[in-house]
Order: structure tokens, then sequence, then C-alpha cells
């Protein structure tokens, strides 16, 4: 155990933060949680690239990763405005880009329909989704303590999250217009 000095600070005072000049006055709370963003985005990041790597695919993005799943969703056509729009990304070019990447690696299909180009997985990328969900199952899911964070637990969290990205969201469009 630790003994406790004068010059340290009591346990629930502790910032643990990526910059201290955004943790100073009000709201340091929220650089606390900004740095906990950026520790599990890029954990999650490592992760899908690690996982997909094991499902047979090492050569993929997490965005190309991403984007597979999302097209493989509901097994419906997506269109790129759609891909964009459901993962909240601004900037078309990257999606377009992972699109083309994933046709060649013949992991996805294209239909053009008019003027929109819908996208849809190969026999091949579904096939290796379901690889990526046994990887998942095994290295993930089977390693979580289900008595210490249950479904309702991590539905909620995904509100929040959900609910913060809005809020991220009006503030950059705000800083836009600086």
């Amino acid at each position: 155990m630790t003994k406790k000095t004068a010059d340290s600070p009591p346990a629930d005072s502790r910032r643990i933060v990526s910059s201290r000049h955004l943790a100073e006055g009000e709201g340091w709370e929220m650089s606390e949680f900004e740095f906990g963003l950026i520790i599990v985005s890029n954990a999650f990041t490592r992760w899908v690239t690690r996982c997909m790597a094991a499902a047979g695919h090492p050569d993929l993005s997490s965005l190309e990763i991403l984007i597979l799943h999302n097209v493989n969703h509901r097994g419906r056509d997506k269109r790129l405005s759609d891909i964009c729009f459901l993962l909240n990304i601004e900037d078309s070019h990257t999606v377009n880009y992972a699109l083309r990447k994933l046709m060649k690696a013949e992991l996805l299909v294209s239909d053009k329909r008019g003027k929109e180009v819908f996208y849809s997985v190969s026999d091949k990328g579904a096939e290796l989704c379901d690889a990526y969900r046994t990887v998942r199952q095994q290295c993930l899911l089977n390693g979580l303590d289900m008595d210490e964070e249950t479904g309702a637990d991590f539905r909620e969290i995904a509100r929040k999250l959900r609910a913060l990205s809005g809020q991220y969201d009006q503030a950059s469009r705000a800083a836009a217009s600086l």
C-alpha cells in the first residue's frame, strides 16, 4: 500500500489527462474523459486490425474493417453516403478509397443503379465477417466478466457515447464558424 504524504492529493482529486493545459479550471473532468476516449480509440483500432488479421485478412486498415462490417450489416446494400452517415465520417474521400480497396480485394461488390452506386458484401467478404465474429467471440467476448458488466450497462454506455458524439459534432460546427 502506498503511504500518503502531505504533498499527495486525495485519490478523488487526481487528474488523469493527456494535456494538463486542458485540465485547468472548470470542466477538467471532460479532459479526463477525453483522455479515456483517446486510449479506448487506440485500443479499439488495434483490436479490430488484429482481430481481422487473425480472421485471415491482415492488410486491412481499421476504417476498411469498419466499412466492411457496416456494408455487411443487415444484408442491405449501402451507398457511399449511407456509409458516411452511419459511421459519422465527414470525409467521403477516405470512405471511397476504402471501398475501392475492399472491391479490389473482392470483399465487396458494387451495382450501379442510375447515378447511384450500391455496395454489398461478396461471399468472400461475408465469410471473412463470419471468421472475424468467431475470433471476436473467442478473444474478446469470452474474456468479459458479465457479472461485473451487464448487457444493460453496455447499452447505457453506448447511449451516452452517441449523445456525446452529438455534443462534439455541434462543437465542431461552432469551431468551424469561428
